[in-house]
C-alpha cells in the first residue's frame, strides 16, 4: 500500500526526521493562501500522486510568489501527471503540497527496502541525491552505500554516522545526517515498511538536514496491525478494478494484454503468466483467487476481468488441493452462466476430484475448451484469443 508525500512526511516527523514546513491544498486560493501562512519569499508546488517522477514530469514547481503558487495550481490540479511511474493516461492530481523553500547545499539519496537476500533491511545512501536510484546503479555504482540493519538489533549510531561520511555530509552536520537515518529506520520498522525513501535528503546552507522528499510503501499483510496506516489509504489513486476485487478477496493486477488469467496460489499465477508468453501470447491481468475458488469469487473476477475491453480469452488454471476439482468445476459454470461468458474459456483442471471437476465441465453444455497440461492451456487460450478455435 502506498501513500502520499505528505503523509510519509508526518510519519517521519514522529520519528525525528526534519522536514519542510507543508500546507495540503484542494484548491488554488488554498494553496496561494499557504504563502502567507508559510512566509518566505520562494515555495516548492508539488503535485501529490502516487508515482516518481513528478519533477521530470511538470509536477514540482519553484515559486516566487502567491500569484505563481496560483498559477501552477491551476494548472496541476484537475489534470493527468504523466511521469515514467505512471500508466499513459497519468494519474489525477487532486491534492497540491505547497512547502516553503530550502537552501540546498547538497543533495543525498537515502532509502531502505527489504533485501531478501540478506533477510534484512538494506539502508542505500548516495552522494547523487535527486537522481534516479536505478540511473545511478548503472553509471556509477560504486557511488551507492549500503548498510544492512539487524531487526533486533537495529541502525547502530556508528553505521549511520559510516553511512553519512561515505556520502560526503559534512562533520558539523553528522549529529542531524545520524538523526535522520536513525528515524528513516524507525519510521521503516515500526509501520511494517517495505519501501522508505527521501531523495534528496539534504544538507542545507545552516548544515541542516532535511527530507525534502519523501516515499513510503507498506507490506499489505501487515497492515492488520497498523489501522492508522489503512486510514491513510487513497482508494482514488489506485486502480478501481484492483480495489473492487480487495472486497472479494482476489488479489488483481490490470496488464496491457488480451488473454485474461483467473489461477489460484500467487506462483501458479506467475507460471501461467509466463506460459502464456512463450506461446506467443499476452497476459491481461494477474489474478489469483487465492486458497478457495467460491461461485461468487470466480462471477466477480470474471466480471471484472470482462470490463477490459481488450480481452480476447480467459485461461482458468487451477490446482485443486484445498478446493476440489469438482467444487471449482460447478463455481465455473455457475459463474459462466451468471456472466453470460461471451469470450473463450480454457480451462486447465488438477489436483483431488479432477476427473469429476472435467466431466462436470464438458457435461455443462456451455462451449469451455478443456486442456490437459499448462503448456497445452496456454497454446489453446492463445489460438483461441485469435478466433482459431
Amino acid at each position: 500500500m502506498k501513500i502520499h508525500e505528505y503523509q510519509a512526511k508526518e510519519i517521519l516527523r514522529k520519528h525525528g526526521v526534519t522536514t519542510p514546513r507543508g500546507v495540503v491544498c484542494a484548491t488554488s486560493d488554498d494553496a496561494a493562501a499557504a504563502a502567507q501562512q508559510l512566509g518566505g519569499t520562494t515555495w516548492v508546488v508539488k503535485a501529490q500522486i502516487h508515482a516518481g517522477g513528478r519533477g521530470k514530469g511538470g509536477g514540482i514547481k519553484l515559486a516566487r510568489s502567491a500569484d505563481e503558487i496560483r498559477r501552477y495550481a491551476d494548472q496541476l490540479l484537475g489534470t493527468r501527471l504523466i511521469t515514467s511511474q505512471t500508466s499513459p493516461q497519468g494519474q489525477p492530481v487532486r491534492l497540491l503540497l505547497v512547502e516553503e523553500g530550502a537552501a540546498i547545499q547538497q543533495e543525498i539519496y537515502v532509502g531502505l527496502a527489504v533485501d531478501r537476500s540478506q533477510q534484512r533491511v538494506c539502508l542505500m545512501a548516495s552522494s547523487e541525491g535527486g537522481v534516479e536510484i536505478e540511473e545511478v546503479a548503472v553509471r556509477a555504482p560504486g557511488k551507492i552505500h549500503k548498510a544492512f540493519i539487524d531487526p533486533i538489533a537495529g541502525l547502530p549510531d556508528g553505521e549511520a554516522d559510516a553511512i553519512a561520511r561515505a556520502v560526503g555530509v559534512p562533520v558539523a552536520s553528522l549529529p542531524q545526517a545520524r538523526a535522520a537515518l536513525l528515524g528513516l529506520w524507525r519510521a521503516f520498522d515500526a509501520s511494517d515498511a517495505v519501501l522508505v525513501e527521501t531523495n534528496p535528503l539534504i544538507v542545507t546552507d545552516t548544515g541542516e538536514v532535511v527530507a525534502l522528499d519523501a516515499k513510503m510503501s507498506f507490506d499489505p499483510n501487515a497492515l492488520f496491525r497498523h489501522p492508522d496506516l489503512v486510514a491513510l489509504r487513497d482508494l482514488d489513486e489506485e486502480d478501481p478494478a484492483e480495489v473492487e476485487a480487495s472486497l472479494y478477496g482476489l488479489s488483481y493486477i490490470q496488464l496491457d494484454g488480451d488473454i485474461g488469467c483467473l489461477v489460484n496460489g500467487a506462483g501458479l499465477a506467475m507460471a501461467t503468466m509466463d506460459i502464456i508468453k512463450v506461446y506467443g501470447g499476452t497476459p491481461a491481468n494477474f489474478l489469483d483467487v487465492g486458497g478457495g475458488a467460491s461461485t461468487e469469487k470466480v462471477t466477480e473476477a470474471f466480471k471484472i476481468m470482462l470490463r477490459n475491453p481488450h480481452l480476447r480469452a480467459i485461461l482458468v488454471n487451477i490446482f485443486g488441493g484445498i478446493v476440489k476439482c469438482d467444487l471449482i468445476a460447478t463455481a465455473l459454470v455457475k459463474a459462466s452462466c451468471a456472466v453470460s461468458l461471451k469470450v473463450p474459456l480454457v480451462v486447465r483442471l488438477e489436483g483431488t476430484h479432477v476427473e469429476l471437476g472435467k466431466k462436470i465441465l464438458a457435461d455443462s453444455g456451455l462451449p469451455i475448451i478443456s486442456a490437459g497440461n499448462m503448456a497445452d492451456a496456454a497454446q489453446k487460450v492463445v489460438v483461441a484469443g485469435k478466433g482459431k478455435h
